[in-house]
């Protein structure tokens, strides 16, 4: 040790000494308090204490927590602008005001913003935003009109994600008829692309030219040709969601592994829905009403398009009288598109103005059954001459003749309807204006016993049947069909939008207790089917837990 460390050593030792040693410092004195000092005034006697009513009671200042749908417009303003730019942000109340309401009978409110996203990054920035802030996020991806009320914001204040402006087809695969596509893409927009490569879109009845391709999937709006209609969720396959837990998923073969670049490197397709594992989280976002995620793009299968198509009608005064034929046609697989419309709903496809619509009613049987015989690169007229012969056969033992034309009814212009997105204006508005539709799953079998339970209802309130229309599609290859009801009205004269809302009520309420399936429902079904079957809610609401903990995504619909 050298002398320098010694000494250093020897100072620690007496400064740690003498610490020890060191007596507490003397603490000043208390000064007296002198006239020139304030003085502490003295207490009042206490007085008897009186009991505050309400009105009297002081009220507390505090802070205002963040709730959904609640976010203070400048400061939410700033942030979302810094994640979008000024141009995709917007609170100009004409703005506001196209996404407050909608055609259904929902409620009105007004949002505070609408923002427009452009990519998934921006999505996922978006949630975690709203995460924070305990802003609700309403998605939309399809154009006005809208029907269902799931478009309007459950709250004050929320914030309208218009995803109509996402609009890249992303790839198109003939091999594999698959297409990825963003979900701005509207059926009017993916069909000539589809076409051009040979491919045909599995569509549902005549959409709405301004309707979203992948939100006709999410809502599982069923598709006119039921051979093709494997599982309720087609067409719909992989997809990417951001959840409301603000993380990015991949469902079904797009999970991995590898990136979408990797994978059709090595031949794959983002063709089937089922995984990653044992999940199939595809079907949790479908038909939640964006209420647990947002869609940023997703596979829908396509098929070929056919080279020779030949359309059939058959009239019936009752639809009994088509239901045995449906099953014989879907148990064999005949035919392509397989549909029932009465005589209003075909007569406001085919029609576009009030007169013409009724003047084709006035040649209509009560109910028409619509199917198409179609053949394709191989074969195309042995195809349809024995399938045209197999179904002729058919109708024949259940009583039915298929024609080529009803009066006043073109083939070829039907044809070209069911084949594409609806022309302006939209059908279901051609015959009054506007229209509330009830739809629901049951079985071909049943689907006469829910019409007369609608007529029983129409009579108590005196809704007119001719204004009712009425739509039966087979789904799963005949297994069930979808069944719907449509209540035209005009939307100005009030005692007639009053009569159609007391009927849409009522008869939602007669046809779930008669055992009607309502597998999406909205507005006030959501209710009825809460009381029904409270231990699925119970269910659903843990789902919802998982992946929008914080209620973020399009609050107030369906149980949250």
């Amino acid at each position: 040790m050298g002398k320098a460390e010694a000494k250093r050593k020897k100072k620690r030792q007496v400064a740690a000494k003498s610490k020890k040693t060191r007596k507490p410092a003397p603490q000043p004195k208390k000064k007296r308090k002198t006239s020139a000092q304030p003085v502490k005034p003295r207490k009042a006697a206490a007085r008897p204490k009186q009991k505050l009513t309400s009105a009297a009671k002081p009220k507390k200042t505090l802070k205002p927590a963040a709730r959904p749908g609640k976010t203070r417009p400048s400061a939410g303003g700033d942030q979302l602008i810094k994640i979008f730019g000024a141009a995709r942000v917007s609170q100009d109340p004409l703005v506001l005001r196209q996404f407050e309401a909608d055609l259904s009978f929902s409620p009105a409110k007004t949002p505070a913003f609408v923002v427009r996203p452009s990519r998934a990054e921006e999505v996922k920035a978006l949630v975690e935003w709203a995460n924070r802030t305990a802003a609700s996020l309403v998605p939309v991806s399809s154009g006005p009109p809208h029907f269902r009320g799931d478009t309007v914001p459950g709250r004050e204040g929320g914030v309208v994600v218009d995803l109509s402006g996402m609009k890249k087809i992303l790839r198109l695969d003939r091999r594999n008829r698959v297409a990825m596509i963003e979900p701005g893409v509207t059926f009017q927009e993916l069909k000539p692309e589809a076409e051009k490569l040979g491919m045909k879109l599995m569509l549902p009845l005549a959409p709405r030219a301004t309707k979203s391709v992948i939100g006709s999937c999410l809502e599982r709006e069923p598709i006119l040709v039921p051979k093709y209609h494997w599982d309720m969720s087609d067409p719909l396959g992989c997809t990417e969601v951001v959840f409301g837990t603000g993380d990015i998923f991949r469902t079904g073969a797009a999970a991995g592994p590898g990136t979408l670049e990797q994978q059709w490197a090595a031949g794959q397709a983002q063709k089937s829905p089922l995984g990653p594992g044992q999940t199939d989280l595809f079907r949790v976002v479908q038909g939640a009403q964006g209420t647990l995620g947002i869609l940023t793009w997703a596979t829908v299968r396509l098929e070929l398009l056919p080279s020779i198509q030949k359309l059939y009608l058959a009239g019936a005064g009752k639809v009994e009288e088509l239901i045995d034929l449906v099953y014989g046609m879907q148990r064999l697989k005949l035919g392509d598109e397989c549909l029932i419309l009465n005589r209003l709903d075909l007569a406001a496809i085919l029609e576009t103005r009030p007169a013409e619509i009724n003047k084709v009613l006035a040649g209509l049987p009560p109910y028409i059954l619509i199917f198409v015989v179609a053949g394709y690169d191989r074969f195309p007229e042995e195809r349809v001459d024995y399938q045209t012969k197999d179904i002729m056969e058919l109708a024949r033992k259940h009583g039915v003749q298929p024609v080529t034309g009803l009066p006043g009814v073109d083939a070829g212009k039907l044809l070209r309807a069911l084949s594409g997105p609806s022309a302006e204006p939209y059908w279901k508005l051609r015959p009054r204006g506007n229209c509330a539709d009830i739809f629901f799953l049951t079985t071909l079998d049943r689907t006469p016993g829910f019409i007369k339970v609608m007529g029983e209802v129409m009579d108590k309130t005196g809704f007119p049947a001719s204004d009712l229309g009425v739509y039966i599609q087979p789904v799963q290859q005949g297994r069930s069909c979808h069944l719907e009801f449509s209540l035209v009205f005009a939307p100005d004269d009030p005692a007639g939008v009053k009569r159609a809302r007391e009927t849409f009520d009522r008869a939602g309420l007669a046809l779930l207790t008669q055992g009607a399936f309502f597998s999406r429902p909205y507005g006030s079904w959501t209710e009825m089917v809460r009381r029904r079957d409270p231990e699925s809610v119970t269910a659903l609401k843990k789902v919802k837990n998982i992946f929008d903990p914080r209620n973020v995504m399009n609050p107030g619909k369906l149980f949250f």
